[in-house]
């Protein structure tokens, strides 16, 4: 996930407020509904627009209470905000530049293949 921070704090925050509402955390109401419209602008593409994720893109879901950056002693709110300000790096970097459009899809066939063995007759 790419880091936002050049949305400015107040952005961040508003944004934070609309994903810690997708799971029913408390929230400041009129922050949250900021927060939505550039969520539906900058996240929803990977994050679905309702927040419920989307694993083939590494994109967890936002509405159930796991979280997967949350350090044991931070707050809820804290975790999305350092998410928001400085992305996640953990994520496979893109391959395109360096393998070719071709290679890509090659390699792609093969980790799927990978992932169906011992399923039976592979799709």
């Amino acid at each position: 996930m790419p880091a936002w921070q050049h949305l400015g704090e107040a952005t961040l925050v508003d944004v934070t407020q609309h994903v810690l509402s997708l799971s029913g955390q408390a929230t400041e109401p009129a922050r949250a509904e900021k927060g939505a419209e550039v969520f539906t602008a900058m996240c929803a593409s990977c994050h679905q627009p309702d927040g419920t994720g989307n694993p083939m893109l590494g994109a967890p879901n936002l509405t159930d209470d796991a979280w997967l950056y949350r350090g044991p002693d931070q707050s809820l709110e804290a975790a999305v905000l350092e998410t928001l300000r400085n992305g996640r790096n953990g994520q496979m970097p893109a391959q395109v530049d360096y393998l070719g459009e071709d290679k890509v899809h090659l390699v792609a066939a093969y980790v799927y293949q990978l992932s169906r063995r011992g399923q039976g007759s592979a799709d």
